[in-house]
């Protein structure tokens, strides 16, 4: 019964680490699901994997969490013992370095270009085509994966809202979504989705490139769908939410000079008549330098 117990204790601490990872690592996975096409079910198994759910030597000293070997790299590097000894591997400054890395790195590789051909929710196929493709020597890579998909219900974020529309144009001639030259970035913040606007940019051009409609597209901002937008400004592609997001719960916003209650909205993601509702504010408040907010 003590063995048992040991083992279940074992076992919980394993979930437990696993779980964390997936709720440090989801969104950043997400992201670059919108970027290059890759599912994040996908990017978030090959991490928890190659990594250890992010306690492993080359995660925690280089940040590397995908295991990639240097093959041609140019930055930083650090070397470790595995299929041979002393072998070089990519090392980063932080794991959003390492997730883009391993997005550019299946992206922009020949070798795996037939996976980019398969449905963006078809995760057993990509597993099973990373084995194929020679990702990992493991024979038991692409169960590995599946496994791990399976058991932390990872394939939902293979669904994030709205992915078909905004990379239906991007995936023309099955490439990945930032060789298509001139296109946003799309970014997450405050559980919404936004790009950053370019000089000349309107939201017709924006609803054109994304396939939203340039009428809700203005409407999400709560601006005028005739507006010129200007190089910098945050626009989203969802309607914002209520407040801003959870970490902002005790850092109430100070005002400073050149804004207004627009402005600070579209910083946290949140919609403008909520900010004033918090704050027990009129529409027609101006507001002051040093000024106090609520934001959550």
């Amino acid at each position: 019964m003590l063995c048992a117990s040991i083992a279940a204790q074992a076992q919980m601490k394993w979930n437990q680490q696993y779980q964390t990872y997936i709720d440090q690592y989801k969104d950043l996975a997400i992201e670059q699901m919108l970027k290059y096409r890759i599912p994040a079910s996908i990017t978030l198994a090959q991490g928890l994997f190659e990594s250890g759910a992010g306690k492993s030597d080359l995660s925690t000293r280089g940040n590397n969490h995908f295991g990639i070997k240097c093959h041609g790299w140019t930055g930083r590097t650090m070397n470790k013992d595995d299929d041979a000894a002393n072998e070089c591997f990519r090392a980063y400054d932080n794991p959003r370095q390492s997730y883009e890395d391993h997005s550019k790195f299946l992206a922009r590789n020949t070798r795996y270009a037939r996976l980019f051909q398969l449905k963006p929710t078809d995760y057993r196929g990509w597993a099973n085509g990373l084995k194929a493709c020679g990702y990992a020597t493991n024979p038991h890579y692409a169960k590995k994966l599946i496994d791990l998909i399976d058991l932390y219900k990872l394939w939902q974020y293979d669904k994030a809202h709205s992915y078909d529309r905004f990379m239906a144009q991007r995936a023309g001639n099955d490439r990945p979504a930032d060789t298509n030259a001139g296109l946003h970035p799309i970014h997450i913040f405050n559980k919404n989705y936004y790009i950053v606007a370019r000089e000349g940019d309107t939201f017709k051009s924006i609803a054109k490139e994304t396939e939203l409609s340039y009428r809700r597209l203005a409407s999400y901002n709560e601006r005028s769908r005739k507006d010129v937008l200007h190089a910098g400004e945050i626009v989203y592609l969802k309607k914002k939410r209520r407040r801003a997001p959870k970490q902002y719960k005790n850092r109430p916003h100070v005002v400073k000079a050149g804004e207004n209650m627009y402005m600070i909205s579209q910083y946290y993601g949140m919609r403008v008549k909520y900010l004033y509702k918090k704050n027990h504010l009129s529409p027609d408040h101006q507001i002051r330098v040093g000024e106090v907010l609520k934001v959550y």
